[in-house]
């Protein structure tokens, strides 16, 4: 029987990742066990592995206006999630897609380089990303390296940071404290930090051993999902962090470099006793 159900779709802008750890297949995972519908927009072609990130080849940006326009044409986007901006034409593609969208929240995830140090953006993007871009995003979801590049001020604390952000017009900001800085000791909790103009919260989950491939992707794309399906800010931050720790806690090694956080773990098992 063919149901039509009201589901929440979140649009995906965000590069393709062929090992699955991250980018668009990470995301799309992570829309549909947060109860989201994905439909994905590729910003970006890569050569990676769960080693490190080779190559990037950004699209066009006539292409993703167009597959974004269609799209819009065809769904009712409930919000719009941004990944990786690998150059200034990518990003005024970007920006024009969120001005099709007006009132449609939209998460930017600022993917500066990979987990092994790789940089993935051409230089120079920073300062039309603080200008042209961040007034337009509802929540900003870096951790703490990638809050500190963004800032203008990189070496204060992260509270003048994230106040300095939101000055230029960025709604909000979950800052995540999941990299550990230089000298900072991998062991503890990890710290998350929601900053808005009403409030400042913090969640604390125990830190896991491994080194995963797609955390961030992972959590705001979950966090995307749960504002599309109407949640509050604080309550969907929460419902995405959650779901994301459990996504890592049963992360799989299947590859020979980092662990890939595993969206489906809750899917149930086949039965092969079925004929």
């Amino acid at each position: 029987m063919i149901r039509y159900d009201d589901k929440p779709v979140v649009m995906i802008l965000a590069g393709h990742d062929p090992s699955g750890g991250a980018g668009l297949v990470a995301d799309a995972e992570a829309v549909r066990g947060c109860g989201g519908w994905p439909v994905t927009v590729p910003t970006a072609m890569t050569v990676q592995s769960t080693r490190d990130v080779i190559d990037v080849e950004a699209c066009r940006g006539d292409f993703i206006r167009r597959a974004a326009r269609a799209l819009l044409d065809d769904f009712r986007v409930s919000a719009i999630k941004v990944g990786l901006i690998p150059d200034l034409e990518v990003l005024e593609a970007v920006i024009d897609v969120a001005r099709m969208a007006p009132g449609v929240p939209l998460i930017l995830d600022p993917v500066v380089a990979s987990g092994a140090g790789t940089e993935l953006s051409t230089p120079g993007l920073a300062e039309t990303l603080r200008s042209r871009l961040l007034p337009l995003v509802d929540i900003l979801t870096p951790n703490r390296r990638e809050l500190a590049l963004l800032a203008a001020a990189p070496e204060a604390d992260e509270v003048t940071q994230v106040v300095e952000i939101m000055s230029l017009g960025c709604a909000a900001v979950l800052v995540t404290g999941t990299d550990p800085l230089e000298g900072e000791a991998a062991a503890g909790n990890v710290v998350h930090t929601l900053h808005t103009p009403e409030l400042n919260r913090q969640w604390q989950w125990p830190r896991l051993p491994a080194n995963y491939h797609g955390s961030g992707c992972t959590l705001a794309s979950a966090l995307a999902s749960r504002l599309a399906a109407g949640e509050g800010l604080a309550a969907a931050c929460a419902q995405a962090q959650r779901f994301t720790w459990d996504t890592l806690d049963n992360a799989l090694a299947l590859g020979q470099g980092q662990y890939l956080p595993d969206r489906a773990w809750r899917a149930p098992d086949f039965d092969a006793t079925l004929e």
